[in-house]
């Protein structure tokens, strides 16, 4: 059996453990199928159980966000990570930062370095945005607006209390264009403001951005 033909429909997407079983249904020991597989380096694990396929194959390979939202789920792509997607801060990010419901974790892998931060229901589920990067694959990545009110939120020590730190801490912390801050949606933050973490600093952050 040739594992690169039965596995090369699912290579765009991280591949769960029992879907490459049932691929290997026909081997004795499916399990030391696996770790030959490894390996020779034509699946490369992300976690226990997940995997993707290795450059041996020469197969696509999922979006590293994609990854991310695989890796632990419910989750989407947030806080630095979508900020530079949208371009909204200059630094290039190493690490992908997303938010889960589930309790926070970090993985290290082949691909890098993922870290999850905890939100609650039902802050958690807004402004979340599906983009198609190719036929196969769908990444979850919070919207301009809700990457900035999560950096916020999950900030140690940030209470925003003025609109003179508030621009500090947008312009000079976190490099950001007045310009680009005021094309925010400020309507739609305004929503989420009953059910967020630090509501009077979300209260701010949009007054400021009203004020640009």
């Amino acid at each position: 059996m040739d594992f690169r033909t039965v596995i090369k429909e699912y290579a765009e997407t991280p591949i769960p453990r029992h879907l490459i079983l049932e691929k290997l249904v026909e081997y004795k020991s499916p399990n030391d199928k696996i770790s030959e597989l490894i390996k020779s380096e034509e699946l490369i694990p992300m976690r226990r159980g997940l995997y993707i396929t290795g450059p041996k194959l020469d197969l696509p390979s999922p979006e590293p966000f994609l990854i991310a939202n695989h890796l632990r789920g419910p989750s989407y792509v947030s806080l630095e990570s979508a900020l530079s997607y949208w371009n909204m801060i200059p630094e290039r990010v190493y690490e992908i930062s997303s938010v889960t419901i589930k309790v926070s974790k970090k993985y290290k892998n082949q691909v890098g370095r993922f870290s999850y931060q905890n939100l609650k229901t039902p802050y958690y589920s807004y402004g979340i945005r599906s983009i198609e990067s190719s036929p196969k694959q769908t990444l979850l990545i919070a919207s301009p607006e809700k990457a900035l009110c999560d950096k916020v939120v999950l900030t140690p020590k940030i209470n925003l209390r003025s609109i003179k730190q508030t621009l500090e801490f947008l312009i000079d912390d976190l490099r950001m264009d007045s310009e680009v801050l005021s094309t925010l949606d400020t309507e739609i933050m305004e929503l989420w403001i009953e059910n967020a973490p630090k509501k009077s600093s979300i209260e701010m952050l949009i007054k400021t951005l009203k004020a640009l």
